[in-house]
């Protein structure tokens, strides 16, 4: 934390109070590639058969 004068600069992790892994990033790149193989899926095999 910085201040100058009567402005307090503050970081990013200083301003949300917490740390910002990049879980979710992973976690909606994943889920989105799943859901993309499982549509895949429910409309390649009906078309098969």
């Amino acid at each position: 934390m910085e201040r100058h004068g009567d402005e307090v600069h503050l970081n990013e992790e200083e301003a949300t109070g917490a740390s910002k892994p990049h879980v979710v990033r992973w976690v909606l790149g994943i889920s989105l590639l799943l859901i993309v193989i499982a549509m895949s899926l429910v409309w390649i095999i009906p078309a098969i058969f």
